[in-house]
């Protein structure tokens, strides 16, 4: 079958889409489990949207959405939205999996509160396969990513700046931050830990972008970039 509309030529059938986006399931099991299963969080100001993890699957989730409502109806501007939903969704979930498993390598107490221990499938539902799923509908079922270098940071850069102002306005009802991390360390190191990422997410953005490339042929990037599609 033919790539659907907004997608590069040899992509998928519309079917092989579908299926990849009717996995927005495993985003709902997630959010389902956060509502059987009530902690300190629950109750908190802000609920679980202080975490950075809830407000990315969230924007993973809207970006499946869409796609699966792209993939039923065949509607180009849905196509679209989906497509620029994930330059941010995308990078954005990678930068959770890599901080996420990296620090839980060191030290697991520094990104999860003690009353909010779980079971490894439910740990990869929201912390490894929104990364997954959306790696495979950028790379697989998406039009190359056209832009230059400076939208690839200002996007992690505002998102950044958006989710600390964010935290800190929890904090100040709170009186306590949701990352065991942000506890044990003072405003300087959040501030590296905010700009840090916020560099990572930009090196993620250039990376799949680059491997985008290298699967999908570089000529069809610097296609997109001269068409700024």
């Amino acid at each position: 079958m033919a790539g659907q509309p907004s997608q590069r030529i040899h992509s998928p059938s519309r079917e092989v889409s579908l299926l990849i986006h009717v996995c927005l399931i495993s985003f709902f099991y997630s959010f389902d489990f956060l509502l059987k299963n009530p902690t300190e969080i629950s109750q908190a100001y802000g609920w679980h949207f202080q975490f950075l993890t809830i407000i990315a699957l969230s924007l993973a989730t809207i970006t499946f959405i869409v796609g699966f409502l792209a993939d039923l109806f065949l509607w180009h501007n849905a196509f679209v939205v989906k497509n620029w939903l994930a330059v941010g969704s995308a990078p954005l979930e990678v930068l959770i999996s890599i901080l996420y498993w990296g620090i839980s390598a060191i030290d697991r107490d520094l990104v999860v509160v003690p009353s909010m221990q779980l079971d490894l499938f439910v740990d990869m539902g929201f912390h490894l396969f929104p990364a997954m799923l959306l790696l495979i509908d950028v790379l697989l079922l998406s039009p190359p990513w056209a832009f230059t270098f400076l939208l690839a940071a200002l996007i992690p850069a505002g998102i950044a700046t958006g989710y600390w102002v964010w935290l800190e306005h929890c904090f100040s009802v709170n009186q306590n931050y949701p990352y065991p991390l942000f506890n044990v360390i003072e405003t300087k190191g959040r501030i590296g830990v905010f700009v840090g990422s916020a560099v990572m997410m930009t090196v993620s953005t250039l990376g799949i972008k680059w491997v985008y490339g290298k699967i999908n042929g570089v000529n069809m990037v610097k296609e997109a970039e001269k068409k700024k599609v």
